[in-house]
């Protein structure tokens, strides 16, 4: 009995020291600081393999006053997934009696269902091109730990616009919108990208630094800095996920409805701790 019982203590402290994360509210997971990036795990993952959108794990993304947010919508002709992918579309509206915006668009977001602080993320998603096109993935503060936007942060994994070959990973705070500190340490890059095909998007996401990737491969780096404005790294908290395909805006330009309908297509979303 006694061999017994140091057994299974020795099974207890074997599971509890293999433990990836420490889990709040049943679906934050924060990375426990003293894991080894060489053995990354899944440990939240969609493979859309399902007739219909996972709502344990997804929300559609409504609509909103921000700029990417303007044609969100709810209705299926947004959203269908065949073959294990999921599309979100971006449509000329076909029904604007009963909602007068001219364009609807397909947006999902993990907002109190998922959020992780630290880790790895990587979406596989193909991107089709029109004038206007913005799709995107992206994060952001779950819990807003240091007030109203910006002073939380965003991390944009990956923004597309219009024919573009080349996708823009960015950081945006208090610090680079309000501050303008822009430049130190730089809070983009642009990566290539065969937008007629699948490519794999990522983030690892350190205490010290975001890692940004594209095809595995490293594109961006912004580091927290030593004795810069406490506003420069908000990226202490949990954060979700939005995958969206957007249109219009300041930034990308004027929708050609000739062009529409445009998809993004996700194969995978995968996040590891």
């Amino acid at each position: 009995m006694t061999k017994f019982i140091i057994v299974l203590f020795a099974l207890v402290l074997v599971n509890c020291n293999t433990s990836r994360s420490v889990i709040t509210d049943e679906y934050i997971f924060v990375q426990k600081d003293t894991l080894q990036t060489s053995k990354w795990q899944v440990v939240w993952e969609d493979h859309f393999d399902q007739s219909h959108i996972d709502t344990t794990k997804w929300a559609k993304i409504p609509p909103n006053k921000a700029d990417w947010g303007n044609y969100m919508s709810d209705s299926p002709d947004c959203y269908s997934i065949s073959n294990g992918k999921l599309h979100l579309k971006g449509i000329v509206n076909p029904d604007t009696i009963a909602d007068s915006r001219p364009f609807l668009t397909g947006g999902i977001y993990s907002k109190g269902k998922f959020a992780f602080q630290y880790g790895k993320i990587e979406i596989r998603a193909k991107l089709e091109s029109a004038k206007g096109a913005w799709p995107a993935i992206w994060l952001l503060a779950e819990q807003k730990k240091y007030g109203k936007y910006p002073r939380n942060g965003e991390i944009d994994i990956m923004e597309h616009l219009n024919f573009d070959n080349i996708v823009y990973q960015t950081v945006h705070s208090y610090y680079t919108l309000e501050l303008k500190q822009k430049e130190h340490p730089l809070y983009y890059k642009t990566a290539n990208i065969n937008p007629d095909d699948f490519n794999t998007y990522g983030l690892e996401w350190y205490p010290d630094q975001l890692v940004f990737t594209v095809n595995g491969k490293i594109a961006h780096t912004y580091p927290k800095l030593e004795g810069a404005d406490p506003t420069q790294w908000p990226f202490d908290q949990p954060f979700y996920i939005l995958i969206d395909q957007q249109l219009g805006g300041s930034w990308v330009g004027d929708v050609e409805p000739n062009d529409l309908p445009v998809n993004m297509i996700i194969d995978w979303v995968k996040v590891y701790q």
